[in-house]
């Protein structure tokens, strides 16, 4: 059985809305579950193809992040910025 390791960073609840940039291109929306410095979980309203790097654009503002899909479980992410 694996050992639970705390995690290194605090995680925050967010439920804010967000695109996923592919190649420049906003065209998936998505809305954020929680967010750390050090990466995020998200649920997509559909359950397409999703490529292993992207950019999270926040709906409420700020740069775009830069994302590596860590694991998915059919429609919720984690995702690590990189």
């Amino acid at each position: 059985m694996k050992e639970m390791v705390p995690r290194q960073v605090r995680r925050s609840r967010y439920t804010k809305r967000a695109m996923l940039v592919e190649m420049g291109h906003a065209d998936r929306t998505c809305v954020i579950l929680d967010i750390s410095s050090e990466g995020a979980k998200i649920v997509l309203a559909d359950g397409s193809a999703i490529p292993n790097r992207f950019e999270l654009d926040f709906a409420a503002g700020g740069p775009r992040r830069s994302c590596e899909l860590i694991w998915r479980r059919g429609k919720v992410l984690g995702l690590k910025f990189v």
